[in-house]
């Protein structure tokens, strides 16, 4: 069993968001739509959104089969 490693909490952009979970832009919008992944929040203005890493990471962490620790 791998071990969880916990990150600090901070805002991921779309670019990280891509290389973290692998997924391309596309995928990504198309399973928020769906409500199978963690949604953008807009920060810093009106055009600028991010994601929560810890819900990222959560999210990454199921897709594993591996239970997300606090």
């Amino acid at each position: 069993m791998a071990a969880t490693v916990q990150h600090p909490r901070c805002i991921y952009r779309l670019p990280t968001v891509k290389a973290r979970t692998g997924l391309s832009r596309t995928t990504i919008y198309d399973l928020m739509k769906e409500g199978r992944f963690p949604k953008s929040r807009r920060i810093a203005g009106a055009h600028a959104v991010g994601w929560d890493s810890l819900e990222i990471e959560a999210w990454i962490a199921e897709q594993l089969g591996e239970v997300a620790r606090q």
